[in-house]
């Protein structure tokens, strides 16, 4: 629970061995303050060692700004995702479904994720985080969301997929449509039982970014685009080309 700003509490010290219970001590703090505040701006080292119970110099032993810190607090959920996200591809693979199933089953474990665990999909995407260079985005944790959906579209284009786009900007295309629909649902409160219309908005989603019809001989790489170029320098952290 969150204290009062005169309100600090101390912690004994950590017995040795102990660091990595502190440093999910902090971490649970941080995503407390998150929900509770909606976003970053309020958060200071200050006040999660006040809700952590700790000394705040403790806090930079483990982290070394604001952006790490609630990075590494996000960092389990956006993991958790993505393993979820993977192992609903293995399973189509295991039953010999086409790669265009395999990618739209990536996508129904999305919307999946979001509507059982609505509060840890809000903690990930809507609270506003602390702003970083752009050099430094290809660190944030939800990187792990964009390579298995980059995978994703590389095995529909090796299967014989005329995917039109390259595959940094179709899975950020799918990504941004998945969320989309996701938070005016949130918003909106509209979905309604098993979630099965999130589910068709993301078939329809995969059905527009990848034709239908195979091919016998694998389409080359779609061309370059800017838009591609600028999600790549993110992707890597190289801004030097964009």
């Amino acid at each position: 629970m969150n204290k009062d700003a005169g309100d600090t509490v101390r912690r004994e010290r950590s017995p040795r061995g102990q660091g990595e219970q502190l440093r999910r001590e902090i971490l649970n703090a941080v995503a407390r303050l998150l929900d509770e505040w909606g976003g970053a701006e309020k958060l200071t080292m200050r006040a999660v060692a006040r809700e952590a119970g700790v000394a705040a110099p403790s806090i930079y032993l483990h982290f070394s700004d604001k952006a790490d810190l609630v990075w590494a607090a996000l960092e389990d959920k956006y993991t958790d995702l993505a393993a979820r996200m993977r192992a609903a591809d293995a399973r189509a693979a295991d039953a010999g479904r086409p790669a265009k199933e395999r990618l739209a089953e990536q996508a129904y474990a999305y919307c999946r994720f979001a509507r059982e665990l609505p509060g840890h999909y809000r903690l990930m995407y809507e609270t506003r985080q602390p702003e970083v260079t752009a050099a430094r985005l290809h660190l944030h944790p939800s990187r792990h969301i964009s390579q298995t959906l980059r995978e994703g579209f590389a095995q529909c284009r090796a299967a014989g997929h005329a995917v039109h786009l390259p595959d940094e900007q179709a899975a950020q295309t799918l990504w941004a449509g998945l969320h989309g629909s996701i938070a005016l649902h949130h918003a909106l409160k509209a979905e309604q039982g098993d979630g099965s219309l999130t589910e068709e908005l993301a078939s329809g989603l995969v059905d527009s970014l990848v034709p239908t019809a195979e091919s016998d001989v694998a389409q080359p790489p779609a061309a370059d685009t800017e838009a591609a170029r600028k999600i790549r320098s993110l992707l890597t952290g190289d801004t030097s080309s964009t």
